[in-house]
């Protein structure tokens, strides 16, 4: 996009594309929760390293990040609902409309359990060196347990972003609808 396009595309959103601060959102927590997903693929097929553990030891802030940029980007979602391009209509709207409410579902409670987990275990909850929980002992057992959803519920988001990327290239490639443009186009 050139400058003088990039200086066209409002901030908010319009019925035909999404305006900046939705596409910085979209594209820098997309890139913050490959990052994510990155980590654990990296985590669970290769051996323990410093390599590996440099990149595992990210995912608390990051994942805190996440869950403050999320909540922004509802915020921002529901301020410009009335304004936002149309998912379509029939079976093929309802899906799209359907398969982003999982995302953003999964966006808000991956990073919601790791919380709860992080509220009441045995360690010190402190990404960026500040501590927002202290450690609990005994730790408190509902909140272990419902923790143990993160990790799953980070598989689905995983193969419902391949969806929604696999989805944009049939927009795209078959359908010819560019679909693309709304969130990367001018």
């Amino acid at each position: 996009m050139t400058q003088a396009n990039d200086a066209a595309l409002p901030l908010r959103d319009t019925a035909l594309r999404y305006g900046k601060i939705t596409r910085a959102l979209h594209w820098g927590l997309g890139l913050l929760i490959l990052w994510q997903l990155f980590g654990m693929i990296v985590k669970v097929t290769l051996e323990k390293s410093p390599t590996v553990s440099a990149i595992v030891s990210s995912h608390q802030p990051v994942g805190l990040v996440i869950f403050a940029l999320v909540v922004v980007r509802i915020l921002w979602a529901l301020m410009n609902r009335s304004n936002r391009p149309a998912h379509g209509s029939g079976l093929v709207g309802l899906a799209s409309r359907a398969g982003h409410a999982a995302l953003y579902a999964l966006m808000a409670l991956i990073p919601f359990t790791a919380l709860i987990r992080s509220w009441g275990n045995q360690r010190v909850f402190a990404p960026f060196g500040f501590e927002i929980f202290p450690a609990q002992e005994p730790p408190v057992a509902w909140a272990v347990n419902v923790a143990e959803w993160h990790g799953e519920m980070g598989w689905l988001m995983l193969v419902l972003i391949l969806g929604h990327i696999a989805m944009v290239a049939v927009h795209d490639l078959a359908w010819k609808d560019n679909i693309l443009r709304r969130m990367a186009g001018r």
